[in-house]
């Protein structure tokens, strides 16, 4: 009873578009077939070397040899291209294999249809169902594309990357080849103390910069917003408009500006303390000074965002629960605790979350006010402003420790990652999401 079911199955496991031309579905089938046709073709040519250049990373550099007097350069094997292009071949081939899959679902599905008495529908059916039902999946195709090829892949990249010894000057192509050393990288970043002591250094700095920056424009913002609407404010659209314009203004500027303002020999800041007879400051050449002065400018950017989210949770708070708390007998101080807190707190813990991520990989203001420094002779590649991710960015871009960076990257994944699902999980915002409806 189930025969064409079955046989549909088959022949499109055996050959893809095979079940749709059993099926009737000639269009459908012969489009599948020289999918199969192309597909098979290409893979076959592709899918070996590809394979073989992910599991080897090449064999034979790119070399001089010596003909006569002359020396000819001979071209071998790039191992970051062979990485690249294994990569996109699997990828490739992985949507190939969901074709095939969807494929063969098709067939059986159809030839269910038949068994059941119900005529296969043709190719034009078959596009104006998409077009009607399918039309959101059809429109987000290109889009996850996209992505796939533009972030997964190069996110992919980066982390077989922590798994080689790809790094200057001992193993960057052409001229030398990678290898896969696997997680040695990570032993030598967390052991070896040329690099383990200035890991563990910037780490912590970049945990306690993470915490002080989140938590001082955070409850800063919360401070200005509650000034602001406080009954006896007046001129409340102009105060918002002065607190927003530090987020208003582009942040690249800004920073330009206090790095100018905070210069330790001709800033504006420092002269104006000398015109008071208390010195110059070295806002940005002393390690101490520097993180203060890092932390006093975020608070400057950070600020204003937090205020004008917690203005908006503000307002959306009901009136006569103040109303009711004020029949009660409830103080100012008491309906800040019991009612505005709770509600602020309630709306805005995943934000916090989120700026608390943020702030771990905050290369802004580090780079553009700082650029790490100032310089500490006992880190390697790193200053004493610098985060995880400003110096992953110097080990990269500076000195091509591509390795290490990878590796830093893959631990600061797994630190915001795991910190963020955590402290949300363990949040009321998590566990009373249906308080507020």
């Amino acid at each position: 009873m189930r025969s064409h079911q079955r046989t549909a199955s088959i022949l499109s496991v055996i050959i893809m578009g095979l079940g749709q031309l059993y099926n009737r579905q000639f269009v459908k089938g012969i489009l599948l077939l020289c999918v199969e046709i192309m597909g098979g073709y290409y893979f076959v040519m592709r899918l070996p070397h590809a394979v073989w250049g992910l599991v080897t990373l090449g064999e034979v550099p790119t070399h001089l040899v010596k003909i006569g007097k002359r020396y000819k350069n001979v071209v071998g094997d790039h191992s970051v291209n062979l990485l690249i292009g294994g990569l996109v071949i699997l990828i490739l081939f992985a949507l190939f294999v969901i074709v095939y899959v969807m494929n063969v679902r098709d067939a059986y599905r159809t030839g269910k249809q038949r068994d059941e008495g119900i005529a296969p529908s043709s190719f034009r059916a078959s596009m104006s169902y998409v077009a009607d039902r399918r039309f959101p999946q059809l429109l987000l195709t290109l889009p996850a594309i996209s992505v796939l090829f533009l972030t997964i892949m190069p996110i992919l990249m980066a982390v077989l990357l922590a798994f080689t010894n790809y790094s200057a000057p001992e193993h960057i192509p052409p001229a030398k080849l990678v290898d896969w050393v696997g997680f040695q990288t990570f032993i030598d970043l967390l052991s070896l103390k040329t690099w383990s002591h200035t890991f563990y250094g910037v780490f912590v700095w970049t945990v306690i910069w993470a915490v002080i920056a989140t938590v001082t424009t955070y409850f800063g913002g919360l401070l200005v917003a509650l000034l602001i609407d406080q009954k006896g404010i007046r001129f409340k659209g102009l105060w918002r408009s002065l607190f927003i314009i530090p987020y208003a203004i582009p942040q690249l500027i800004s920073l330009l500006v206090m790095r100018n303002l905070f210069n330790g020999q001709f800033g504006p800041i420092n002269q104006y303390l000398s015109y008071f007879g208390l010195g110059k400051v070295p806002w940005l050449t002393d390690p101490t000074w520097a993180k203060v002065t890092v932390i006093l400018v975020n608070m400057w950017v950070g600020i204003p965002v937090s205020m004008v989210l917690i203005l908006g949770v503000l307002t959306a708070i009901p009136k006569d629960m103040y109303e009711a708390a004020e029949v009660d007998g409830a103080t100012a101080f008491q309906k800040l605790r019991v009612i505005t807190l709770p509600f602020v707190f309630f709306a805005t813990t995943p934000i916090l979350i989120t700026q608390f991520a943020g702030n771990i990989n905050n290369f802004n203001v580090i780079f553009l006010l700082t650029n790490g420094d100032p310089v500490n002779g006992d880190y390697q590649y790193a200053g004493s402003t610098d985060l995880l991710v400003t110096w992953l960015y110097k080990l990269t871009l500076n000195n091509n420790k591509y390795n290490f960076a990878s590796a830093i990257g893959i631990i600061i994944f797994v630190i915001v990652a795991s910190l963020s699902i955590w402290s949300y999980r363990r949040s009321r915002s998590f566990k009373e999401e249906d308080m507020i409806q």
